[in-house]
């Protein structure tokens, strides 16, 4: 079904309307960015002209003179500062330090004879037990699989250790080289 003329028409209308609305909306896009480039530049021209004279002359006015004093002051200040560092502060808290730490060692051995006190009573209690418990046990004959594991591991490892140095000491005559540089054969 296709459409009557008078939709047709207004159809055409609607995107001639349409069509003109978006070269108006090209147009002023583009002054726009004529607008913003312009001010981009005027912007520009204004800090290089105007903002930037100011903050040199704001720089060397204020804030150069403000650092130099503040610069001075310190030095002088860290002669005195050092000084009194050295000759008051650092032995105050070396002999705070001194008196801390032999308070902690006293403290400590108080508390170390008191616990070395309480191990030898219990270590004296537990031999006495293993005493008792040891003579309550019959005694085993031969040696144990850990013995014998052992001596044969240490049998094995001499062993090893002997054929090492037989293998140093043999007399080999592929290994020495003659000492006496070799003659070329006479020509006839």
């Amino acid at each position: 079904m296709s459409p009557t003329r008078k939709r047709t028409k207004e159809l055409k209308r609607l995107r001639s309307s349409a069509e003109e609305l978006w070269g108006a909306q090209q147009d002023l896009l583009a002054n726009a960015n004529a607008v913003a480039a312009e001010a981009r530049r005027q912007a520009a021209n204004y800090t290089r002209e105007e903002l930037a004279p100011r903050v040199r002359d704001g720089y060397h006015t204020y804030v150069r003179p403000a650092a130099q004093s503040a610069r001075q002051a310190a030095s002088e200040m860290a002669g005195s500062a050092r000084d009194r560092l050295v000759s008051d502060v650092i032995p105050a808290v070396g002999a705070t330090i001194g008196t801390a730490m032999s308070v902690v060692d006293h403290a400590r051995d108080a508390r170390a004879r008191a616990f070395i006190g309480d191990v030898r009573n219990e270590v004296r209690s537990a031999g006495k037990d293993i005493s008792k418990k040891a003579q309550a046990v019959t005694e085993k004959s031969g040696p144990s699989a850990g013995t014998v594991i052992a001596v044969g591991l240490g049998i094995i490892a001499a062993i090893g250790l002997l054929y090492a140095v037989w293998q140093t000491f043999r007399a080999d005559d592929e290994l020495w080289v003659a000492d006496e540089e070799p003659t070329a054969p006479v020509a006839e």
